[in-house]
């Protein structure tokens, strides 16, 4: 039971890993995805990204795109604005 929904996970990260036209990557501690300089990061989860966990993100992993299927909370969005303004957030095909 627990791999079928590590499949789907993983097949909805080469999905938008396609739709962004990049490299499927994964792994733990490695980005998602790559599209020549720009490491990608896709959360399809039911909960919005918070703002440590953006954080996180982009300091340990060097991520500059972030796809979220929930969307982001204010404080990251926040965050982001004035701190990280080339970190590219996006939530259902939007840019934030």
């Amino acid at each position: 039971m627990a791999s079928k929904h590590i499949n789907r996970g993983i097949r909805y990260e080469k999905r938008k890993s396609n739709e962004h036209g990049g490299r499927h990557l994964g792994g733990p501690g490695a980005p998602d995805y790559q599209r020549g300089s720009v490491n990608g990061e896709v959360k399809g989860r039911q909960s919005k990204v918070t703002k440590p966990e953006l954080q996180t993100l982009i300091k340990r992993k060097g991520i500059t795109e972030i796809d979220s299927k929930a969307g982001f909370t204010q404080p990251a969005i926040d965050y982001r604005n004035r701190w990280q303004p080339d970190v590219r957030l996006i939530h259902r095909r939007r840019n934030i």
